[in-house]
């Protein structure tokens, strides 16, 4: 008896075969690569050639040449984590044809350097001029960070660890990557909760990329280089005041904070250099660390003028905390 004849087997819907016909790319006929921000069209196919091989016509701008100072940005390279919180600021450049261009140093340190650096795509005309603190390595740094700030962090290897205890040269390398880590943290946590720190761009190695705080186009002065006026003395010191309390009731402490790492960008202060935040209940010496930080602003508000408690400010301190 001859076989039944095979029906042939249909396709379930929205399947295609590999020899179907290539869809338009959309009702415009233009593509949208969002990685890399440009568009690829789809002009008029020509007699004789296929629309779908018209669609992969590209619109094709190449890039010049990296010159001194310049690199690629990395932010396409870097994974999430070391990537700023969102919601991210509208200035951010993320895209993957910017050039990073060095404009020149900003400031000095035992530990790291700060430059200011343009990030720039030539072609979208988007710019911005961030911070980044460089970290310097183990054959350019003279790392003093005092061990008690670091007191219950540890590292996950215990060569490392044994590298840091006898501060040999890959032990220095590896302190540099931990307070770099700990600084992009700290700035990522106090971003988040609300406190007026610079936003934090990218870490990539041992360089950290932050907001540029300015005024007027230039970069903003230490609060200990200011001289406000009596009404801004005032506000100044209640603007400080709620930034300290958010962090302690978040359960942190700056652990070095002054007029020195304080910026006054107009009428705004900023807090910044935060590698040493330390637990307020987890450190052995957190609530020493709270008083000697309300000790340090106090003392600069009563020499200008107002009169700040810092026991005052300590008890303040610690009913936002508990």
């Amino acid at each position: 008896m001859p076989s039944a004849a095979r029906r042939p087997r249909r396709r379930s819907r929205n399947t295609d075969r590999f020899d179907d016909p290539v869809e338009a790319f959309g009702a415009d006929d233009t593509a949208y690569d969002e990685s890399h921000n440009f568009a690829i069209a789809a002009p008029p196919a020509p007699t004789g050639e296929s629309p779908a091989a018209a669609a992969f016509v590209g619109d094709y701008q190449p890039y010049d040449d990296l010159g001194e100072g310049q690199r690629w940005s990395s932010w396409d390279d870097l994974e999430a984590l070391c990537r700023g919180p969102e919601p991210r600021p509208h200035w951010l450049v993320t895209s993957s044809g910017a050039i990073d261009t060095d404009l020149g140093i900003l400031k000095t340190g035992k530990e790291a350097d700060v430059y200011l650096v343009e990030r720039r795509d030539p072609h979208l005309r988007d710019a911005v001029v961030m911070a980044a603190k460089r970290y310097r390595d183990a054959q350019h740094t003279n790392f003093r960070r005092s061990a008690s700030y670091a007191e219950g962090r540890s590292v996950k290897r215990s060569r490392d660890q044994r590298a840091l205890a006898t501060n040999t040269s890959w032990g220095r390398t590896v302190a540099s990557m931990e307070w770099a880590n700990a600084e992009w943290n700290a700035l990522r946590r106090a971003w988040q909760i609300g406190l007026p720190v610079p936003y934090p761009v990218q870490i990539d190695g041992t360089e950290l990329m932050m907001e540029w705080i300015s005024h007027d186009g230039q970069t903003a002065p230490r609060l200990a280089q200011t001289r406000p006026d009596e009404a801004l003395l005032a506000d100044y010191f209640e603007q400080l005041r709620e930034a300290m309390a958010i962090l302690a009731q978040d359960g942190w402490v700056h652990g070095d904070l002054s007029p020195y790492n304080i910026l006054a960008a107009g009428p705004r202060l900023v807090i910044i250099d935060l590698p040493q935040i330390l637990s307020l209940t987890g450190h052995d010496r957190g609530f020493e660390y709270l008083r000697r930080d309300c000790t340090n602003v106090c003392r600069w508000f009563t020499a200008r003028g107002l009169a700040a408690d810092p026991e005052e400010l300590y008890d303040d301190l610690l009913r936002h905390a508990f």
